[in-house]
């Protein structure tokens, strides 16, 4: 099992900034990719951006590269999404996933998921 926990999210002006967290533990996370996802109310849960635990590469949506940065922290355990120049369509529940598909950007090759955290950009 892969426990998941993300926090860091919040209201923020268009053009600001936020750091998502998600802390992972279990016996064998470390063997997973890593996933972000978003979903607004009514709309499908989409994919925003993953990172690989050993190799640290990342892969984002078009509509969130050259804006969002995911990074890690092995020490801790914990994986970030560095989130700049906010838009208001970027309003939604974030939420991280773990995966053993590296890479993937469709949901069913996730199977564990935090409980997201709301991201509010106004305008």
């Amino acid at each position: 099992q892969v426990q998941l926990a993300e926090s860091g999210g919040g209201l923020v002006q268009a053009g600001g900034s936020l750091r998502l967290s998600c802390a992972a533990s279990g016996r064998t996370f470390s063997s997973y990719a890593m996933g972000w996802f978003r979903q607004d109310p009514g709309k499908e849960r989409e994919f925003v951006g993953s990172i690989r635990w050993v190799s640290g590469s990342t892969s984002y949506a078009d509509s969130v590269k050259g804006r969002f940065t995911a990074s890690r922290d092995i020490a801790k355990s914990t994986v970030y999404l560095q989130m700049n120049s906010l838009k208001p369509e970027d309003t939604a529940v974030y939420y991280c996933a773990a995966g053993i598909f590296p890479g993937s950007r469709s949901r069913s090759d996730y199977d564990y998921w935090g409980q997201g955290t709301q991201v509010t950009v106004s305008s």
